[in-house]
């Protein structure tokens, strides 16, 4: 079976083409070196506004059937950065752990990661992760919480995803 897997880019700039959008580009990147199961990326690339991002990630989750759903961007102080009011207002579960874990490997980089916001989520069968949105911050925050992705997928009845463990070693308890 392949995974679909979400992947939002929530930039004004990039989604208007005044730049490029590298941050799901990034993403994929990333997915690509850790997963060695099948999957398919559903990408979008919206404007920083609470309601369209809202509508993007439930058609994701309900319509298009991603198991994990990725957004970068939005994550920030900024007056227009809601990207995690709008995961917090379409999730059924709130999974805090996956931002706490981001923000302490980022702290080992930049003192400004007690800036960040990101959050994670569960809508149905999706787990929706907010990511930053830098290209080597979301490697390094998508490395540090991946190992736990997998099997959360499996708790929510998503397909089975298998790592590389090269790259990160996906744990499972012993018989799962």
């Amino acid at each position: 079976m392949t995974a679909r897997i979400g992947i939002v880019t929530i930039s004004d700039r990039a989604s208007a083409g005044i730049y490029e959008d590298k941050s799901g580009p990034a993403i994929c990147d990333v997915l690509t070196e850790l997963l060695t199961s099948p999957w398919e990326a559903i990408t979008r690339v919206i404007p920083d506004d609470q309601p369209g991002i809202e509508a993007t990630l439930v058609d994701l989750a309900d319509n298009e059937n991603c198991c994990l759903i990725l957004t970068t961007g939005g994550t920030g102080p900024a007056a227009r950065d809601v990207t995690p009011e709008a995961t917090e207002a379409i999730c059924e579960k709130l999974m805090p752990g996956f931002g706490e874990l981001m923000r302490l490997e980022s702290l080992k980089q930049v003192p400004t990661a007690i800036l960040s916001r990101q959050t994670a989520g569960i809508r149905g069968a999706s787990l929706i992760v907010n990511l930053p949105g830098k290209p080597a911050a979301i490697r390094l925050c998508t490395l540090a919480v991946f190992p736990a992705i997998p099997y959360c997928i499996d708790l929510i009845g998503g397909p089975r995803l298998e790592t590389n463990p090269a790259v990160s070693k996906a744990f499972r308890p012993a018989g799962a």
